[in-house]
């Protein structure tokens, strides 16, 4: 049976350390194919070279098959690149400016039909509130904003979350002021892992890296640490 998987990080990895590659190992893990490819998405940080480097140094010592996509230089056969993908990896940095160049390619539409045929998709801070119905993004200079997301998994999504002392006030502030029910909030070095939709599991990278489930409640935000498994 088809499982659609999405593992949304709320920090760290190879961006950060190429040679701390636990929740990348998981990812691969994740596949029963042997040598999958692995397809980086740098849009959120401008394709910014550093971190494509960093993508290669460590993906490039597993057992897998790297690549990335370009939509700033002469952009490929989109459905045919990610057609290619096993596992696409969706990295940091500015989710509004991301997802409004995925949306004038139509590559959202492509990325829906990808996670429908069951293809891993997973990324960190930007690349992992992508995935939800919403997110809590620093897109904006001046303070922390709700942004309308691809909507893949239901809910709202906040990484970051014990690294920036404002996530916490914002979040309590933003479902406070908004209809929204309940939020995955991530903290750098930790992660979610969801199947079909659903929760599936927590997992842990860094020490003392945690999720959480933040709930509205009779007008009260109530904050749940979830049981997580250390990688």
């Amino acid at each position: 049976m088809r499982v659609n998987q999405i593992i949304a990080i709320g920090g760290g990895g190879f961006g950060r350390n190429p040679r701390h590659n636990k929740i990348e190992k998981y990812i691969l893990s994740q596949t029963s194919i042997s040598n999958p490819n692995v397809l980086f998405l740098p849009t959120a940080s401008a394709e910014n070279n550093s971190y494509i480097v960093n993508f290669y140094k460590c993906f490039s010592k597993l057992n897998c098959q790297p690549n990335h996509l370009s939509l700033f230089n002469r952009t490929p056969n989109l459905n045919g690149i990610i057609n290619k993908a096993d596992i696409i990896y969706v990295g940091g940095g500015n989710t509004k400016s991301m997802l409004g160049v995925w949306r004038e390619w139509k590559l959202d539409i492509i990325l829906k039909d990808a996670y429908m045929r069951g293809k891993i998709l997973c990324g960190v801070s930007a690349g992992a509130i992508c995935w939800f119905n919403n997110g809590i993004t620093d897109s904006w200079a001046s303070n922390l904003n709700l942004i309308k997301c691809l909507g893949f998994v239901s809910g709202l999504c906040c990484p970051h979350y014990q690294e920036e002392l404002d996530r916490r006030p914002s979040l309590k502030k933003i479902m406070t002021n908004n209809d929204t029910s309940y939020c995955w909030a991530i903290d750098g070095g930790a992660a979610i892992h969801f199947k079909n939709g659903k929760y599936f599991k927590s997992l842990s990278f860094y020490k003392n890296s945690e999720t959480y489930k933040v709930e509205k409640l009779n007008d009260k935000i109530n904050e749940v640490k979830l049981d997580s498994i250390i990688l």
